[in-house]
């Protein structure tokens, strides 16, 4: 367990990327393995992502999203809500977000496994992303993951140390 933790505390979100290095494909593909392992409710697998990685497409989600900085290439990681588990107890409750963020969180640690920089993503209006990149209806954006190797001058945030204590964020019963 220590080893994990240590791992986890080593990765940061990166925010300058190396854009004279590309991502090797063998590594893209060992991230989307990380990602087809990922647990998921019912092992539904509603995930699906799309590669952003061309001019064009790297040119789109850059103005839609100031938060995917200098990376040469982006995971838009969404939901099939055709596909994600429906509750049976909680009317309206699917878990196409959650499963979207625990297939990110996979792809992100392998991508660090990799020496790899990611940064995950929030900061961008999911219907125009959507509309952007022309998703089916079903399709729901959740997150990006930006991606590449970390620039020289790559550091974590100001931030990225602060954690709260155990105590205040469980209780007891």
């Amino acid at each position: 367990m220590n080893d994990f933790v240590n791992f986890a505390l080593d990765r940061y979100s990166v925010r300058a990327y190396d854009e004279t290095r590309p991502v090797e494909p063998e590594k893209i593909h060992r991230i989307l393995q990380a990602a087809q392992i990922a647990p998921t409710a019912v092992n539904h697998q509603p995930q699906k992502i799309y590669l952003l990685q061309t001019p064009e497409a790297m040119a789109t989600i850059r103005s839609l999203s100031r938060s995917v900085y200098n990376a040469p290439f982006v995971f838009l990681i969404c939901a099939d809500e055709e596909q994600t588990w429906h509750s049976p107890t909680e009317v309206g409750y699917t878990t196409g977000e959650m499963d979207a963020s625990i297939v990110c969180t996979y792809m992100m640690l392998e991508a660090y496994s990799l020496g790899l920089g990611t940064c995950w993503v929030r900061l961008f209006d999911a219907v125009a992303v959507a509309n952007a990149f022309q998703l089916p209806r079903n399709i729901r954006p959740v997150c990006l993951l930006a991606l590449g190797y970390p620039a020289d001058n790559s550091v974590p945030s100001p931030w990225h140390e602060t954690n709260k204590a155990i105590e205040d964020f469980t209780e007891v019963f």
